[in-house]
């Protein structure tokens, strides 16, 4: 296996430049979404806290809550992400950010259901394209050889604001109330809006302090990274890949099994255990800090060894297992069936670098953020399905294990569609290619 070149350990002025688009880019694009993924997955608190008693509606129609946000979500990825290249990413994100803060706090305002199923439909909208529009950024900004570690800072996002918002919401809605939560958290969107558009630049040649000679050797490695790459005539020709389609599938099904994990864990503990909503929220917390940890280790051998489905299909499958323990467990004991779900949630989340990181390695750029958000919009549609099934299942059940189970199944099957494909084309230009071992890393370091 062909290993990339590391720096010297004696910097230079271009190595300092560059190593600042860890400290400068990537914190930004973090807190982005973050905040996106509060403003989705604290629904679930608002579900476990009461909302159906205040809002008086029955479990269905809490269920069809937290699925609309998936549909909106799903419907409006592609176009996005044309607007994104036509205009400014930057600038889209931007608008993006005040509009779902706006929808989210109004979650806390809105009393009648069917404002509220406009409202979070909306909301679905808002954030859509926001993801392949941040996962655009970093392959302005960051190399092949770095890049599922990029992706992965991105996708902590999702686990780390998990792991903090269950232990804030829970305690934030003790002392207050869901609806003034939603307020709360909402408005902290609207305000990051200003900072994210102050902060970052959509390219390097925006920016002062890359110098010309960082930004050239950055360029230049990106530049040959597209010559190793397939060309693609159309969007057309990118979708109809074999391997799209396997990474549509496969996301599809991922998304169903996290999607469902993430909004439902909550009420599944309180149901489980009959403890407050301050308690739940710190229960609900530890499997995301399992989530942090494994998505660093993966998302770094991955980097090392350049081999991207290996750290993704294996993975995943032990998270379904893992689910399936909970089924198994939950009736006889709390306590066995907790330990599974921690090794779940850790195992949903740690592929995420990986994954994202084979899409602009098997296609040219002219196609590959709008493939993202093809394939990100397949996940919004499981997440859908994913939400409301689940939520289907509790409610006609009386419980959870068999919400778990479907979860588990399609956990299973989403590591199961990767077994057949093929490597991308930029890792196997790294497997094959001996001038491989020529091209600059530039670690974080």
């Amino acid at each position: 296996m062909a290993r990339t070149a590391r720096p010297m350990q004696n910097s230079t002025p271009t190595q300092d430049d560059l190593r600042k688009r860890w400290v400068r880019i990537l914190p930004a694009v973090f807190i982005t979404y973050s905040l996106a993924y509060l403003d989705r997955a604290n629904f679930g608190f608002g579900a476990a806290a009461g909302m159906a008693k205040t809002l008086h509606i029955s479990g269905y129609r809490t269920d069809l809550l937290g699925a609309l946000f998936f549909l909106g979500y799903f419907l409006p990825q592609v176009p996005g992400v044309i607007l994104v290249r036509r205009y400014s990413a930057r600038l889209l994100i931007f608008l993006a950010l005040v509009a779902w803060g706006a929808f989210a706090a109004l979650t806390g305002v809105i009393r009648t259901f069917w404002l509220l199923a406009a409202d979070r439909l909306l909301l679905g909208v808002a954030e859509s394209f926001v993801f392949p529009a941040l996962l655009i950024v970093l392959t302005h900004w960051f190399t092949s050889a770095e890049r599922s570690r990029a992706n992965t800072l991105l996708m902590l996002g999702n686990p780390v604001t998990v792991l903090w918002m269950s232990a804030a919401t829970g305690f934030l809605i003790r002392a207050t109330n869901w609806q003034q939560a939603f307020i709360i958290e909402g408005a902290v969107a609207v305000v990051w809006g200003g900072f994210w558009l102050a902060f970052v630049r959509d390219t390097p040649r925006e920016v002062s302090w890359v110098g010309a000679a960082a930004r050239a050797e950055l360029e230049s490695a990106l530049d040959n990274e597209q010559q190793h790459l397939p060309r693609m005539a159309n969007l057309r020709v990118a979708f109809r890949d074999r391997n799209v389609i396997r990474l549509c599938i496969n996301y599809f099904f991922w998304s169903l099994g996290i999607y469902g994990f993430v909004l439902w864990l909550p009420v599944v503990i309180r149901n489980a255990t009959r403890t407050a909503i301050d308690i739940t929220g710190l229960l609900s917390a530890v499997p995301y800090l399992a989530a942090v940890l494994l998505m660093l280790f993966v998302s770094h051998f991955s980097d090392r060894s350049l081999r991207r489905r290996e750290f993704v299909w294996p993975i995943l499958m032990l998270a379904g297992i893992a689910l399936a323990g909970s089924f198994f467990t939950l009736g006889h004991g709390f306590g066995l069936a907790y330990v599974c779900l921690i090794i779940a949630a850790s195992c949903m989340y740690a592929p995420y670098g990986p994954f994202f990181a084979m899409i602009p390695e098997m296609l040219p750029k002219s196609v590959a953020g709008e493939t993202i958000a093809l394939i990100n919009s397949c996940g919004a549609l499981g997440g859908f399905f994913g939400v409301w099934g689940v939520g289907l299942l509790r409610t006609f059940t009386g419980g959870s294990q068999a919400g778990f189970l479907l979860m588990s199944f399609s956990l299973i099957l989403s590591g199961a569609v990767l077994l057949g494909d093929r490597p991308s084309g930029q890792t196997r230009f790294a497997q094959n290619d001996p001038a491989a071992e020529n091209r600059v890393e530039f670690d974080a370091q």
